[in-house]
């Protein structure tokens, strides 16, 4: 073959398959959203139909791309269903409403449990002793492209959007903030300025909930988020999204801060 007609050829073929997974991707985005979907939503996602159809259209539009993109897998003997696949990319893009990042596109897989898993990852205390027991989990982010979900976790938080305990608003908070190599509890902002508020708001209110966490004081935070500065993200995700109007009353800063980050505001979404 003459080498400029085979130069043509490798050419237009790599120039196909750049171009088809994009041109996939339209496709699928264009498809209607099938009916039945929307009853799992309407009947998982309790918060659903209190959305204003902008944003319930945005997140159709986004969980289409989502179950384009990932793979599901079940694990444990379970058999991932369509009910399954929407619940978790329905809740997975709340997060994402209103901000023009990708949708999740370092993370590749979603592994779903039954129920609760046993992990034994070996971890190192401060003393540099690693502990040997294993522990029930519902739900781990990995940084290599990974979600694990327990299923009966998953529903359970998302047919009670009020108590401030949803898993995968919590797991996929920690995708967002390893996005940016390190899952430190600060995900991508929009500049040095940012981070510098970020820091300040979400430190103080970090040391807040460990002072509380160390003397049994109650906070509308979940304790957990006093683990580190990556745990108290996710949680203080997990309540601006299900007890805004408490965090609105009682952490000011940090909700405004959130809310410039998620660019939604959940009280409206919440009846009075």
């Amino acid at each position: 073959m003459n080498p400029w007609v085979f130069l043509g050829v490798a050419v237009a073929a790599i120039l196909f398959f750049a171009w088809l997974p994009s041109y996939r991707l339209k496709r699928a985005i264009a498809q209607p959203f099938p009916e039945e979907w929307v009853q799992i939503l309407e009947r998982n996602i309790q918060i659903y139909r209190n959305l204003p159809m902008p944003l319930r259209l945005q997140l159709r539009r986004l969980i289409k791309q989502f179950l384009h993109q990932k793979r599901f897998t079940g694990a444990g003997g379970l058999e991932i269903t369509d009910e399954m696949r929407v619940t978790i990319a329905a809740e997975a893009c709340m997060l994402i409403l209103n901000r023009p990042s990708g949708v999740y596109p370092k993370l590749r897989y979603i592994i779903v449990y039954p129920s609760a898993f046993v992990v034994n990852h070996g971890d190192m205390d401060e003393a540099g002793v690693v502990d040997p027991n294993p522990r029930d989990l519902l739900g781990e982010s990995w940084g290599q492209g990974k979600v694990i979900l327990a299923w009966d976790g998953v529903l359970r938080g998302a047919q009670n959007f009020l108590d401030g305990q949803n898993l995968v608003l919590h797991e996929f908070a920690h995708q967002l903030d390893s996005e940016t190599g390190d899952a430190d509890g600060a995900p991508i902002l929009g500049g040095a300025g940012s981070y510098r508020s970020w820091a300040e708001v979400l430190s103080e209110e970090f040391v807040d909930l460990q002072a509380d966490t160390r003397h049994g004081r109650r906070s509308i935070m979940d304790h957990y988020g006093a683990t580190n500065p990556a745990e108290f993200f996710a949680v203080a995700t997990e309540t601006f999204f299900e007890k805004p109007r408490q965090m609105a009353k009682h952490h000011t800063e940090l909700f405004e801060t959130l809310k410039e980050y998620y660019r939604v505001d959940p009280r409206e979404w919440q009846r009075s």
